[in-house]
């Protein structure tokens, strides 16, 4: 039997009460009746594309502990219309994905500390899971003013974007680039239930931003991937940069991001980069 927590049944509730409400009966072939309450399809309504008892969906939006098969994980994915990453993020929540237990991040090895330095002068970091710059070098330093360590805990690139104020000059594209990178965030929090660095994370953006208090209960889902954004380097004009996320082998929540120019007489050098959606590494 799955592992399936109280708080992962809560998170499965408002991830299916969210995605419902982004379908209309038009989407799915049924017919409109009337003038609705609330947005998006009725509990019912769902359940009966799924073909399961609408009483049995109803418990598991109220986070009910009751156990969901793949089988009709499977149907409620293709009925609510999720994407890949969607429907692997509702297996998760549901408990059929093995999530890591709670712990204190290995120390992180010299060598491995030293990777972004090698890369000078391109901008480039290493971040852990839930954000925390490992290690970056002057170029990365330049590019993001402000990310920087205090003294009791290690820069973190999602409170630079949401609570720092240099964050808006830097972002071109801040909003969209901002919504991606919470919509990462959520998915990595899905997969630490009961992660106190996580819950602290979580409790700091929601207690010093109105966008992620307004945000987060859409409850969108994003994986890591490289990409492009435009920055707007301290001093310089807007440029497109290129950006690559790599994976280390042993401990694969431990993010390299390298950053390249990608205008006019860098696409030879960077390969003319790999487009993909907005935000996505960082």
């Amino acid at each position: 039997m799955p592992q399936h927590t109280a708080e992962q049944r809560r998170e499965l509730g408002a991830f299916l009460r969210s995605r419902r409400a982004l379908l209309t009966p038009e989407q799915v072939g049924l017919p409109t009746t009337g003038r609705r309450r609330t947005p998006g399809l009725r509990r019912e309504e769902l359940a009966l594309i799924a073909g399961i008892s609408a009483t049995w969906y109803t418990y598991l939006e109220q986070g009910r502990d009751i156990r969901a098969s793949p089988q009709v994980l499977g149907a409620l994915a293709s009925a609510l219309r999720l994407g890949r990453h969607e429907g692997e993020h509702l297996l998760r929540l549901a408990g059929h994905s093995p999530a890591p237990a709670p712990h204190e991040p290995a120390p992180l090895a010299a060598e491995v500390a030293e990777i972004p330095h090698l890369l000078q002068p391109r901008p480039a970091y290493l971040i852990a899971g839930d954000y925390d710059v490992l290690s970056c070098n002057r170029a990365a330093s330049d590019l993001f003013p402000d990310l920087a360590p205090t003294a009791d805990r290690p820069a973190n690139l999602a409170r630079w974007v949401f609570l720092e104020p240099a964050a808006r000059d830097v972002v071109v594209d801040w909003e969209p680039e901002a919504r991606g990178l919470l919509a990462r965030l959520r998915t990595l929090h899905g997969r630490h239930p009961g992660d106190a660095r996580w819950a602290r994370l979580i409790d700091e953006l929601h207690a010093g931003s109105a966008y992620v208090r307004d945000w987060w209960p859409r409850y969108d889902v994003q994986v890591r991937q490289s990409g492009r954004k435009r920055l707007r380097p301290p001093g310089r004009a807007v440029t497109e940069f290129a950006y690559t996320a790599f994976h280390l082998a042993e401990q694969p929540e431990l993010t390299l991001v390298v950053y390249t120019e990608a205008g006019p007489g860098h696409e030879s050098r960077s390969g003319g980069g790999t487009r993909g959606t907005p935000a996505a590494a960082s």
